[in-house]
């Protein structure tokens, strides 16, 4: 009874002092954003304070957000939809021919710094005209989505039996129809996961819309950044613009959640 009472106890608590850490910068973020300039950096920290609504108002209104928004919509769609195209098929390859030292490589790619790319990036689009474009956020931007669309899928196709597909052979379809017909169409928890996670990836990336785009093609992340100045930081703004950008990220998470969940364990278990 008292060892029951003490996991009633204990496991909850043991839950905040975990959870805690990890909410606390994102409920302050929150709550700055709805501060003055005055009360963000007052101390000790205010946690009672009257809401306003000028940050807000300097990131829709002295900021092209909408702009950034539509912007960082494209690069998000386009190269999220480009590695799909692309990383689908060798995912499939790698899981079903074992091509490890494949996948061994665009590991490697992802784990390297992005800012080792920067460089050839920068030399290459403007050598071709092709800065301040959405050909060249997109592109460089795939370097970040099509590493995550392998590694996941990879995994999920590995689990897909292989009789599925051996059975759709024998009744006369190619290898190529049995895996638009079928193994796709099992794999729309891992497909969705994979769409999931390399678009919240390429949503948030900061360093190449810096270096490879201009006014015309900035995207959201970029708004922070307006914030900043060598003088001051406007911490309202920022914190605003941060809310801002989050919030299609989280609502995006949340509505798959189930399906980011699933194709994740599913990916991780043969059989």
């Amino acid at each position: 009874m008292k060892q029951s009472l003490r996991f009633r106890i204990g496991f909850p608590l043991l839950v905040l002092i975990i959870i805690i850490p990890m909410i606390f910068p994102f409920l302050w973020m929150f709550m700055s954003a709805f501060k003055t300039q005055v009360d963000i950096i007052s101390w000790p920290p205010k946690f009672l304070f009257s809401p306003t609504m000028v940050n807000f108002n300097k990131v829709f209104n002295e900021q092209n957000f909408l702009l950034y928004l539509k912007n960082s919509m494209i690069v998000g769609v386009g190269s999220v939809a480009i590695s799909l195209l692309l990383g689908l098929p060798a995912a499939y390859s790698i899981a079903r021919f074992h091509q490890k030292r494949l996948s061994v490589m665009i590991l490697i790619a992802r784990l390297m710094p992005g800012i080792s790319f920067l460089m050839p990036w920068y030399i290459v689009f403007s050598r071709l005209g092709l800065m301040d474009s959405y050909t060249a956020l997109i592109l460089s931007h795939i370097l970040i989505a099509l590493p995550v669309v392998v590694w996941i899928m990879s995994s999920y196709f590995e689990s897909v039996p292989l009789e599925m597909e051996e059975s759709a052979m024998v009744d006369g379809a190619t290898m190529q129809r049995a895996f638009v017909s079928i193994i796709l169409p099992l794999s729309v928890p891992g497909i969705v996961t994979a769409t999931t996670l390399s678009f919240i990836f390429s949503w948030n990336n900061f360093m190449f819309s810096q270096v490879l785009s201009m006014e015309k093609t900035r995207t959201l992340p970029i708004a922070v950044y307006n914030f900043m100045s060598y003088a001051e930081v406007d911490w309202g703004g920022v914190m605003a613009a941060a809310v801002a950008i989050m919030t299609p990220a989280i609502i995006l998470t949340m509505v798959f959640q189930k399906y980011v969940v699933k194709g994740l364990t599913m990916g991780a278990v043969k059989g």
